[in-house]
């Protein structure tokens, strides 16, 4: 099953890659830049972890809905054998 990649998910990645690149720009001394503009890519890295924390979010989500469908799907085949075994023994007295 291929699950459709969104907006979101593509603008964290991007947001992530320019702060490992401002990162490494910075590291190196090759950007010299103001207080202000500094604060940037902590703002990006807020950013980062609310998509992260989002997605962990909808996983959380998901797995209680398959839990939910697993004891869903236990019931019913549960109720299945009840009513095979009943329907069987009906037919064996009638014999």
């Amino acid at each position: 099953m291929k699950k459709r990649v969104s907006f979101w998910d593509i603008l964290a990645w991007v947001v992530l890659a320019g702060i490992f690149i401002w990162l490494i720009l910075k590291v190196s001394g090759i950007i010299n830049t103001p207080a202000l503009v500094e604060s940037a890519p902590y703002f990006g890295a807020v950013y980062i972890v609310g998509w992260a924390m989002k997605k962990l979010d909808t996983a959380v989500d998901d797995i209680k809905g398959l839990k939910n469908f697993k004891d869903a799907t236990v019931s019913e085949i549960n109720g299945i054998k009840s009513n095979c075994l009943v329907n069987h023994t009906k037919i064996k007295n009638i014999r």
